[in-house]
């Protein structure tokens, strides 16, 4: 971590963190720098420092050894997260670590190996803050689907074993209706109910029954197995046939908008490890209840990518965009507890 810019807010104030994004080459310099909070500054000084952490390019990572002071409250918002080693769980800005520094050492080597994703992470979080969600799915599948085409996919991609995409099956998804009641399950058991087209298709063709039965006054979806839902089935990524299709899919053909429409009537359970999609569509749930071992984890910055099913619109909407990023950044998985604390989740079963 010797060689990650650790700015004073002084030092961020001054327009440290301004320096060209690209290099002569059109690589990205420095994705990611941090500001170390405990330090001194005055109110001048740290009025600037928003005024320069609200307009930069980079991922700026605030760094605490115990709570933030509370005159940084101003910046703690302008940044993209701040981890502390001990802060105000209402606090959303800040995640709280046992330590600081080897958290941030974790949030730098991934902004190093995909600096692409990260950089447009932050972006994408920024941005659909101020958007409606349906606006802001749209900027994520238009940054997602720029991605597909840059080289940190490509590098993932090829450097998987290939795969046949996976058979058709008859019931990818179930359905019951038992009186004002839809009962909705991902039902791809032995693939940990993947996220892949039958999947979707099945779960949007469900979730219509509801938008267009008024007389549906609830809806549970929950999944069989041993998870509710691994995230997008990977055998099938890169096969669509076109970026531009694959924006319209997404955006139009996915069940994000659906789950957002029909959020005060939907009810989700969740369990297992819930990886990408498998928290990225519950999140725009009204009601989401986790069975206690449940984990939660955002893997896809990893593989050149953001959240592709709506997960820098909803979970953000939940959380913060702040942890959102720590989340999508770091991999990291989060335990039921912490989401409930976090409101990722509303219950623990």
């Amino acid at each position: 971590m010797s060689d990650l810019p650790i700015l004073s807010v002084a030092d961020l104030a001054d327009g440290a963190a301004d320096g060209p994004l690209l290099d002569a080459e059109g690589r990205i310099s420095d994705p990611l720098m941090a500001v170390r909070l405990d330090g001194a500054a005055d109110a001048v000084t740290l009025d600037r420092a928003v005024a320069r952490a609200a307009v930069r390019d980079r991922l700026l990572v605030g760094i605490a050894a115990g709570p933030p002071p509370a005159r940084t409250a101003a910046l703690l918002g302008a940044l993209d997260v701040t981890l502390a080693g001990a802060a105000d769980g209402a606090v959303r800005e800040c995640v709280t670590v046992r330590d600081p520094e080897e958290r941030l050492f974790v949030l730098s080597a991934a902004a190093t190996r995909n600096p692409h994703a990260s950089t447009v992470l932050g972006q994408v979080l920024r941005a659909g803050a101020t958007l409606t969600v349906g606006r802001a799915l749209d900027v994520e599948s238009f940054a997602y689907s720029t991605l597909l085409g840059g080289p940190e996919f490509r590098r993932w991609l090829d450097g998987r074993r290939r795969r046949d995409v996976p058979p058709v099956v008859h019931d990818p998804v179930l359905v019951d209706r038992d009186g004002d009641r839809l009962l909705i399950t991902l039902n791809r058991p032995e693939r940990r109910n993947a996220y892949g087209k039958e999947v979707r298709d099945a779960l949007v063709d469900a979730l219509r029954i509801a938008v267009f039965d008024d007389t549906v006054v609830r809806v549970v979806l929950d999944g069989a197995g041993p998870s509710f839902c691994s995230g997008g089935d990977l055998d099938e990524f890169g096969t669509a046939p076109d970026l531009a299709t694959a924006h319209l899919i997404r955006t139009r053909a996915g069940a994000g908008r659906l789950m957002h429409e029909l959020a005060p009537r939907i009810e989700v359970r969740v369990h297992g490890s819930c990886v990408g999609a498998g928290i990225e569509l519950p999140a725009f749930a009204g009601t989401v209840v986790a069975d206690r071992r449940t984990t939660f984890r955002l893997p896809e910055v990893g593989m050149g990518l953001i959240p592709g099913a709506g997960g820098t619109v909803g979970i953000p909407r939940r959380i913060g965009r702040w942890r959102a990023l720590d989340l999508a950044l770091s991999g990291l998985p989060v335990d039921a507890e912490t989401a409930l604390a976090w409101g990722l989740i509303d219950h623990i079963a």
